[in-house]
C-alpha cells in the first residue's frame, strides 16, 4: 500500500536577513546582544538576501513546467515570505504566479529569554541557564519562554502530516529557517539526536540553499523519502550571488 507523500519536496532556508547581518556585526564588535530594533518575525531580507531569493527563483523558473513546484509553503516570518514570493514572481511555480501559503508551524524556533543574545551575553546574563544548556544539550534544552529542537520537531510532525494529507503526489516547496530545515531532515530521514547534531556540526544551512527529497518505494514497496541533495548552492553561484550561512538572531549554534 502506497504511503501518502508529495511527489517531490524542496526545503529552502530564507535568503540572508538583516538579522544575519546584525548578528555578524555584533560578533565582530564583541557585543553581547544583536542590535535589531524589531520583532524577529518582522526582520526582512538584506539586499543580498533579495538577490539570493531572485537567483533561486530564476533557477526554479528554468525548470520544465512539469518539474516546478506546484505548492509553495512558507513560514510566517517576513524574511521567509519575501523569499517565497520572490520565487513565485520569478516564475518558479507551475502555472501563474501565486501567493505562498503561510503555515505558522514552519516558523523560526522561539528563543525566549535568549532572544538576540550572543553566546557571551547568555553566559553573563543567564549563567545558570547557560550551564544547564551545556549539560542538557541544545536538542532538548528549552530556554524560558522558548523552544527546544524537540519542541520544533513536534509541531513539524503535524505540518508534515498536513502536507501529506492535502498535497500528496504534488511537488511541494517549503521556505523556512535553519533549525527548521534540520528538524525536517530529522523527521523525514528518521534520524536520532546524535546524527542530526552531527549534520549541524558539519556546516550551517546556507541561505537559499536547497534540500531536496524524492519519494521512492523501499524494499517493502512503501514510499519513503530519499535525500537527493542538501545545501545545494548552484542557483546562487550561477548568478554570482554570494553564498552565506550566518545563524539567525540567537546564540551560536555550535
Amino acid at each position: 500500500m502506497r504511503q501518502r507523500w508529495p511527489e517531490r519536496l524542496w526545503i529552502v532556508r530564507h535568503g540572508q536577513s538583516a538579522g544575519n547581518v546584525a548578528r555578524k556585526a555584533a560578533l565582530d564588535a564583541g557585543l553581547d546582544m544583536i542590535n535589531v530594533p524589531m520583532r524577529d518575525v518582522d526582520v526582512p531580507l538584506s539586499p543580498l538576501g533579495h538577490d539570493q531569493a531572485r537567483a533561486l527563483g530564476h533557477w526554479f523558473g528554468a525548470l520544465a513546467e512539469a518539474e516546478k513546484p506546484e505548492v509553495v509553503l512558507s513560514s510566517p516570518y517576513l524574511r521567509a515570505r519575501q523569499t517565497a514570493r520572490a520565487i513565485c514572481e520569478a516564475g518558479g511555480v507551475c502555472g501563474a504566479a501565486r501567493d505562498p501559503l503561510v503555515d505558522e508551524r514552519l516558523r523560526e524556533r522561539e528563543f525566549g529569554v535568549f532572544d538576540r543574545l550572543i553566546t557571551n551575553g547568555i553566559r553573563q546574563r543567564h549563567p545558570e541557564l547557560a550551564e544547564h544548556r551545556a549539560l542538557l544539550g541544545k536538542f532538548y534544552f528549552r530556554a524560558p519562554g522558548g523552544e527546544s529542537w524537540a519542541d520544533v520537531i513536534l509541531r513539524l510532525r503535524s505540518a508534515i502530516d498536513t502536507i501529506s494529507l492535502h498535497h500528496a503526489d504534488r511537488r511541494v516547496l517549503i521556505v523556512c529557517h535553519q533549525v527548521v530545515v534540520l528538524c525536517l531532515r530529522y523527521i523525514l530521514e528518521e534520524l536520532d539526536e546524535p546524527r542530526v547534531l552531527a549534520i549541524d556540526q558539519e556546516g550551517a544551512v546556507i541561505n537559499c540553499g536547497i534540500c531536496e527529497y524524492a519519494f521512492e518505494p523501499d524494499d517493502a514497496e512503501l514510499c519513503v523519502p530519499r535525500l537527493v541533495r542538501y545545501n545545494f548552492a548552484a542557483p546562487l553561484k550561477r548568478e554570482a550571488a554570494p553564498v552565506t550561512d550566518e545563524p539567525g538572531l540567537m546564540v551560536a549554534t555550535r
